[in-house]
């Protein structure tokens, strides 16, 4: 039995990956600003106050967590703003970075001593974070604060490499969800279906690689 975290967990993909994490055995502490009262808990250890924007709720997490060790990490909060040239805002860019950029990478530091190798990191991060395949524009915070995100995560599967720890990040498709306003081609608990399988094969070897959750390998 893994012990399991997720970040961003109180809808959407997160909920679902703890649910399925849950579901199969695993001891899940679900990280979120606030529990939505409408959902169960099912077996779930929920961490509320934990907003990872600040030093104060990454210290949540970090306290609630104690002497235990951690498994398994997905970063998978996050912002999206539809920025489009002329409407893009100093506000919307830095809201944006601080929550998909450098929260992941701050949190990832706060756990540094939780992560007892083998360890796995997965960051949700997005194919609109990669250069190479950005052909329609647009979405200036998103695509800017996800191609950080990549940047740093590549950075921390070198650092971590040395402690047993595996780094993955994961496109999880265009999913139907409150953040895309239900649009999207697959359903949240599909999607966190196939993240779980590309988390499962995570190991030292393919660390560090920008995986669609289908497991082809996307371009930076």
């Amino acid at each position: 039995m893994a012990l399991v975290l997720v970040t961003g967990a109180s809808a959407g993909i997160g909920l679902e990956l703890a649910r399925q994490f849950a579901a199969r055995g695993d001891q899940v502490v679900a990280a979120v600003r606030q529990w939505p009262h409408t959902e169960a808990r099912a077996g779930m250890e929920v961490v509320e106050g934990a907003d990872v924007r600040d030093g104060a709720g990454r210290q949540r997490i970090v306290q609630v967590l104690g002497a235990r060790k951690l498994d398994i990490v997905v970063h998978n909060a996050g912002v999206l703003a539809d920025d489009a040239l002329g409407t893009v805002s100093g506000e919307s860019l830095e809201a944006q970075m601080a929550v998909n950029a450098f929260a992941p990478i701050l949190l990832t530091q706060d756990l540094q001593a939780h992560l007892a190798g083998p360890c796995k990191l997965a960051f949700i991060t997005s194919r609109m974070g990669s250069v190479a395949d950005n052909g329609s524009g647009g979405y200036y915070g998103y695509r800017m604060s996800k191609a950080a995100l990549n940047a740093g995560a590549k950075s921390l599967a070198i650092d971590l490499a040395r402690q047993d720890v595996a780094v993955a990040l994961l496109h999880p498709g265009y999913v139907r969800t409150r953040m895309t306003a239900g649009k999207g081609q697959i359903d949240a608990a599909e999607s966190a279906n196939l993240l779980i399988a590309r988390i499962d094969a995570l190991n030292a070897r393919n660390s560090g690689t920008f995986w669609h959750a289908n497991g082809e390998v996307l371009p930076w």
